[in-house]
């Protein structure tokens, strides 16, 4: 069988996607394997990120896509003890999470389009979110955290599909997603700084 000019070149982008890919792999392993706090250890992955931040060439032109009606997660890699997870994760314009927090640490490193966070914490009672921070991310920024502290929402604010790469710390396979929890609280929007 004679291969087109189309395939190569295909071979050859999945070939270099994956290699984008396992040298990220490769140096998520390296500090997971530390096993330092998950405060570190997201501290850790997430400068290996910023210097290992795949391009969106690392997911088929399907992925890329997203889905209409939600956003869409697509696993990269899980690292065989369960230790981390890779995770790409598509949002078309306007598209939102839920109030949540995780299972384990999180680190993200958004590669297209921008990506809006804001943070929260409970009030005293736990009967009310008060919101604690926000953030914009663009392509090229990387940002994590670790529990407790790490209840958010993240959206696509902007006119076209934002995709970012999302490191957690455990075996996405097994424990089914990373969120732990979600909350259904009212918030409370935290005064204006002065």
């Amino acid at each position: 069988m004679q291969m087109s000019r189309a395939d190569v070149d295909a071979s050859v982008l999945e070939s270099a996607a994956a290699s984008e890919l396992m040298e990220l792999v490769r140096a998520i392993r390296r500090v997971v394997n530390r096993h330092p706090d998950w405060e570190a250890t997201a501290r850790l992955v997430a400068g290996e990120l910023e210097r290992h931040l795949p391009s969106p060439e690392t997911l088929t032109s399907e992925q890329r896509r997203g889905d209409p009606a939600r956003y869409q997660s697509h696993v990269l890699h899980i690292e065989r003890d369960g230790s981390f997870s890779v995770l790409a994760l598509v949002w078309r314009p306007g598209q939102v999470t839920p109030i949540h927090d995780h299972v384990t640490w999180c680190v993200f490193g958004v590669i297209q389009g921008v990506e809006h966070e804001e943070l929260y914490r409970l009030d005293v009672g736990g009967d009310v979110l008060v919101e604690s921070g926000r953030s914009t991310n663009k392509a090229g920024e990387v940002a994590g955290f670790a529990p407790p502290g790490d209840i958010h929402r993240v959206r696509n604010p902007g006119p076209d599909t934002a995709i970012s790469i999302h490191v957690y710390g455990t075996d996405i396979f097994r424990v089914g997603s990373s969120i732990r929890r979600e909350y259904h609280q009212p918030v409370r929007r935290a005064p204006l700084a002065a």
